[in-house]
C-alpha cells in the first residue's frame, strides 16, 4: 500500500471517530430527556456500531498485527 492510499485510510478513520463522538454525545442526549424516541434512539445506536466496526477494520488495516 502506498503512501496516498494510507494517508486517505487515516484521513478516513479520523472521520469515522469524530462522527462516532458526535453520535455518543447526541445518544446521551436523547436519553437524558424525557420523553425520547425509542426507534430514534434503537437507530443511532445502530449507527454508532456500525461506525465501531467500520473503525476496527480500518484500524486493523492500518496497524497490523506483530507478531512477537
Amino acid at each position: 500500500m502506498d503512501q496516498p492510499d494510507i494517508d486517505q485510510l487515516r484521513r478516513k478513520l479520523a472521520e469515522l471517530k469524530s462522527e462516532h463522538r458526535d453520535l455518543d454525545d447526541v445518544i446521551s442526549h436523547l436519553a437524558e430527556t424525557r420523553p425520547f424516541d425509542q426507534l430514534q434512539l434503537q437507530r443511532l445506536k445502530k449507527r454508532k456500531l456500525s461506525l465501531k466496526d467500520q473503525i476496527l477494520k480500518l484500524e486493523d488495516v492500518l496497524l497490523p498485527d506483530i507478531i512477537a
